[in-house]
Formats: structure tokens, sequence, C-alpha cells
């Protein structure tokens, strides 16, 4: 089941993961977005792969899935990363989140820091 969770939720979230576990936050944007506006890792393993290299990256992600790890997946607004999320699912990943409002939600409710665009 993927949930639909706002930025602001998402230590909370994350403090679901099962224990020695770091949980993932997969950026999913493209090269140049991740130079104009980035997140800081800041108890999670920040994983950048571009959603039209997904199918040929995925073993990046094996470890995380074998794992049960927690992944959120991000984009610009939410709508790549929930196609991402489910795509994720049907390849056996569990514990999926995306990350509703993206990184524009992000600047807003987690670092104002973050530029929008």
């Amino acid at each position: 089941m993927i949930e639909h969770i706002r930025p602001a939720q998402l230590a909370a979230w994350f403090a679901t993961a099962p224990d020695g576990s770091r949980p993932v936050v997969l950026d999913v944007r493209e090269p140049w977005e991740l130079q104009t506006a980035s997140v800081r890792a800041d108890g999670f393993e920040l994983v950048a792969i571009p959603m039209g290299q997904l199918t040929g990256r995925l073993a990046e992600l094996d470890a995380a899935r074998d794992a049960g790890t927690p992944i959120a997946c991000l984009c610009h607004h939410g709508a790549r990363s929930l196609r991402v999320a489910a795509f994720l699912e049907q390849q056996g990943f569990e514990r999926l989140a995306n990350i509703s409002g993206g990184i524009d939600a992000w600047s807003h409710e987690n670092d104002p820091a973050v530029p929008r665009y």
C-alpha cells in the first residue's frame, strides 16, 4: 500500500521504520531540478534516480527492498513520485510513501531555504 504523506509528516512516518534501518527519500526529479532545489538528508538516506532511469537502476534499491526499508518518493509536486511508488510496489517493495506536494511543499513545510521553481 502506498501512503500519502506531507513533508511535515515525514519524520513521524520514518519513525515507524524497523530498528537499524535508515529510511530512504527517493528523489525522482531530473538532474537540472536537483541543481535548482534539493533537500538535505537529515535522518534518512537521499537517493536520486530520475524517473526515466529507474528501471535500469532498480538494483540500487535491492538492499532497501530486501530489508523492508521505508522509501518515500519525491518529485516536484507529487505526480511522478506517485507513479514511481506504484512501480516500486509492483516490484515487491512494501513500505512506500508518496510525498504529497513534492519539493514545492517541502519548501513550505520543512525548509524554506529550499528554492521554489
